[in-house]
């Protein structure tokens, strides 16, 4: 008994250890405003699961086919693993990008199945997965009462990795998918180089996956809302945090990039948006058009060269995609939205900064190097403006 008790106990300290070692942007004192929900992640949102699979491997010259490899998937699944589709609204801020499935959404106001999140060339093969995938788990409804009859049109989004991935090599494979989307969880969110995020670009440092949250008292109600970004955009210069031009102050560390090394606004950032409000389609293409400003906040401004593509979903109303009865929804009047509105930028913002601030350097094809953002430097910088907690 003393030594099952001894185990449970050192696999508490190293759990603990593990959270302590975990450093996002309010643990450096960067100052935002709003109240975060307990893991400050998507994941907040009751029933949301995020899960990544992450492929690493190989070194030096790039050799198409063989690697290096710095890529993966990232699934988000807005009421776990059961069929039963959520109201959403998708908006794109800039079209050079893609995210598969939005027509239906569009026309539906339903989003009927996970989000995936992935490089820029395996689109095509994490959405082929996704569906076998669903038909796989029985997480569909049968047409016309016909066993195993069903359509899927999932919603897969992605960005370029192609400074550090062997892209055209195409190294993700549906198993791949498989394992994002099976071993989805809900609490903490792994952010950085994980995931679709992890042969990411942000601002000249490197980035990838992040995640915040804002809880919100409406009529005596608590809610949530949930952001998680995949970010991949964005110039050194116009890099501002916390309303201090830090790309401006940190000039070294630039990215070693053997070609496109001015990048030129190149990249693209995906933002998904989840939260309990009951809230109608229309509304939640409100919400998604309000992500811009909280990637303006942090230096984007929506370039030429970018996919900046967001969906934004709410998890209330249950069984409202109902195809044979009646059903009655509620809904939160406009006049209401304003706090979630505000919510989405300011968590938007918070999102891509723990994704710069959890990313670490990555060196990747050609020995192309990106490196982190600096903490040590980045607390300097803010202390100059006076813009630290601590």
């Amino acid at each position: 008994m003393k030594i099952y008790f001894l185990v449970i106990l050192i696999s508490l300290l190293n759990f603990d250890l593990k959270s302590q070692d975990r450093i996002r942007a309010r643990d450096l004192g960067i100052p935002f405003s709003g109240k975060t929900g307990k893991y400050n992640s998507i994941t907040d949102v009751d029933g949301v699961l995020v899960g990544h699979e992450t492929i690493i491997r190989g070194d030096g010259d790039l050799r198409v086919g063989e690697g290096p490899v710095r890529t993966g998937v990232t699934s988000i699944l807005p009421r776990g693993k059961k069929y039963d589709p959520v109201f959403a609204g998708w908006y794109s801020l800039n079209g050079n990008g893609e995210m598969t499935g939005t027509t239906w959404v569009e026309e539906s106001g339903f989003l009927e199945g996970p989000v995936m999140i992935t490089n820029t060339h395996s689109v095509g093969v994490v959405r082929d997965a996704t569906i076998e995938w669903i038909y796989k788990n029985k997480l569909f409804k049968s047409l016309y009462n016909i066993k195993d009859l069903f359509w899927s049109l999932p919603v897969v989004a992605e960005t370029y990795d192609g400074s550090l991935n062997d892209i055209n090599g195409f190294h993700v494979k549906k198993e791949h998918a498989f394992s994002a989307l099976d071993n989805s969880r809900s609490g903490e969110v792994e952010e950085g180089n994980v995931g679709g995020g992890t042969g990411m670009i942000c601002h000249g440092f490197k980035g990838g996956i992040g995640t915040s949250s804002r809880v919100l008292d409406i009529n005596e109600k608590e809610y949530t809302l949930g952001v998680l970004v995949q970010a991949n955009y964005g110039n050194r210069d116009d890099l501002t945090i916390a309303g201090v031009p830090v790309g401006k102050e940190i000039k070294d560390l630039k990215p070693k990039i053997t070609f496109g090394e001015k990048r030129g606004g190149l990249g693209s950032i995906i933002v998904v948006v989840a939260t309990d409000a009951p809230f109608l389609p229309n509304q939640l293409k409100r919400i998604a058009r309000r992500v811009p400003i909280g990637i303006s906040k942090v230096g984007g401004f929506g370039s030429n060269g970018s996919g900046d593509i967001f969906i934004a979903f709410s998890t209330a109303n249950s069984n409202a995609s109902d195809r044979e009865n009646i059903q009655d929804v509620s809904f939160l009047p406009n006049d209401l939205m304003n706090p979630f509105l505000k919510a989405t930028a300011d968590a938007t913002e918070e999102a891509i900064i723990n994704a710069l601030v959890s990313a670490e350097t990555m060196i990747g094809i050609n020995d192309n190097t990106v490196y982190k953002l600096p903490h040590e430097d980045l607390i300097e910088v803010l202390k100059k403006y006076n813009r630290v907690n601590k």
